[in-house]
């Protein structure tokens, strides 16, 4: 009897191929499409062209809507986060409530012993690890999901590179369209930037003031929420002769702390909501600060409340309050937290 896997299908070449090979593979396919947010025609655009892929495929795929979930889980959490000077990673939420978490229940609910997407990562079974294509690896983004459902997962993109999934694509004709259309943003509810979708729930243009680290007012900026750690523009400084980078954001009286680069160092961290693959209470590892930086070594201590302090063996600049550190050993990823503070 042939196992039956639901794929989850965004109307992108990835989640496309994926069905496919699966298929190929002898799997029994569904697919679903997952409506998350309100934006005017997105849904109706991708919704047909994750039908036309399941006509051709000649597999059955529905939408599921799971805005009200999303906009509860991710959407207001994003929007609260900015509110309180935190940058948020809103795609790593997703993943642990929504993508593996309600589509998981999903998948319970039609039989599926299997759930695939088209992320660019692989497993074995206990660990999830890095895709072979380095420059789309996703597993930054899935260090918080429930470790017990990793077994159930399938990454058939996880051993391929973007450009052979494209040619791959390209070679069908039903799906050559797919080959060449535009990549989607990493962000989907996020059509321009951050600060258009932060306007509609909250003020975002309040000029403030500009200190150094000794507190003193040394120029202006538009408004707290237009920063993120490690920023250099958008801000005037009283005769500064050299560039000025965010250091602190103070919400509650909208400021922002800003300094030279090198006073940016940071050295430990200390991050809260720990999930790890594995028992580790104490363990040297590789840590990433955010999802386009390399990998520092670092030491990791988990205290009994769910937190746990990074020891860093050498410096990293800009870490931002609200980002995930994720841990790694060679290709393995062993889990990560979210950073509560960092000095």
């Amino acid at each position: 009897m042939k196992k039956k896997v639901l794929v989850g299908m965004s109307g992108g070449v990835d989640s496309t191929v994926t069905a496919k090979l699966l298929l190929d593979a002898g799997y029994e396919v569904e697919g679903v499409y997952m409506k998350l947010h309100e934006k005017p025609g997105y849904h109706e655009e991708n919704f047909r062209r994750v039908l036309h892929v399941a006509a051709y495929l000649g597999i059955e795929a529905k939408m599921l809507d799971l805005s009200k979930d999303f906009e509860e889980a991710v959407y207001k959490p994003f929007v609260e986060s900015y509110r309180q000077g935190l940058t948020p990673n809103p795609c790593a939420k997703c993943n642990r409530q929504i993508k593996f978490g309600k589509m998981i229940e999903y998948a319970d609910e039609i039989g599926a012993d299997y759930l695939a997407t088209g992320h660019y990562v692989r497993h074995d079974g206990t660990y999830i690890l890095e895709a072979l294509d380095e420059t789309k690896d996703q597993s930054y983004f899935l260090f918080d999901i429930d470790k017990k459902i990793i077994p159930r997962l399938l990454f058939p993109l996880g051993e391929w590179r973007k450009e052979d999934v494209k040619a791959y694509a390209a070679k069908i004709e039903a799906l050559e369209s797919f080959a060449t259309q535009k990549e989607s943003s990493e962000i989907c509810f996020v059509e321009t930037t951050y600060i258009d979708v932060l306007k509609k729930h909250i003020p975002v243009d309040m000029p403030g003031e500009v200190l150094d680290t000794e507190g003193n007012v040394i120029g202006h900026h538009k408004g707290f929420m237009h920063y993120t750690i490690g920023k250099r523009r958008g801000f005037f400084v009283k005769g500064a002769h050299e560039p000025h980078y965010v250091k602190e954001i103070l919400p509650e009286t909208n400021q922002i702390v800003v300094t030279p680069h090198s006073a940016l160092e940071v050295r430990q961290i200390e991050i809260e909501g720990v999930n790890l693959m594995d028992g580790r209470r104490e363990f040297a590892c590789d840590v990433k600060v955010r999802y386009r930086t390399k990998r520092v070594p670092c030491h990791v201590e988990v205290k009994e409340d769910g937190k746990a302090l990074v020891k860093l063996s050498e410096p990293v600049f800009g870490v931002a309050s609200g980002q995930a550190a994720v841990f790694y050993e060679d290709d393995r990823l062993l889990g990560g937290g979210w950073i509560t503070t960092a000095e």
